[in-house]
């Protein structure tokens, strides 16, 4: 047990001193990178998919499952495959990048706003 949580806490010293050697000017884009406005589109798209998947009270595993199928099919409709990672390693990109990722999420939010201001619901209130 003892050796477990050594190795567990030295796993974790491992990934933090990689994470810290690297400063976000420093990492290289990933190959096939996803412009701000790819990755803004499908961000918004995967929401949208999540927030119906969700109204629809389907069991847990059955809501996964559909999730899964129609995000592939989201991807696939954006040219990227689910087995290639471009959009996830985009996205990486972009965290590593705070002020990228938070202009990123305020285009996503904006949308969303917009298209439930649109459908007459009423917006949920902002945490800040």
């Amino acid at each position: 047990m003892k050796s477990l949580f050594t190795l567990l806490l030295l796993g974790v010293g491992l990934v933090l001193a990689a994470a810290s050697c690297a400063r976000p000017e420093q990492v290289l884009p990933p190959p096939n990178l996803l412009s701000k406005e790819e990755i803004t589109s499908l961000l918004i798209q995967f929401h949208l998919l999540e927030s119906r998947i969700e109204s629809s009270r389907l069991a847990a595993d059955s809501a996964r499952a559909l999730f899964q199928t129609m995000h592939d099919d989201v991807l696939w409709r954006h040219g990227l495959k689910a087995a290639d990672s471009s959009f996830e390693r985009s996205y990486r990109y972009y965290a590593m990048h705070g002020k990228d990722l938070d202009g990123i999420y305020a285009t996503v939010i904006d949308s969303l706003s917009a298209r439930e201001k649109k459908m007459g619901a009423t917006p949920l209130p902002r945490h800040q």
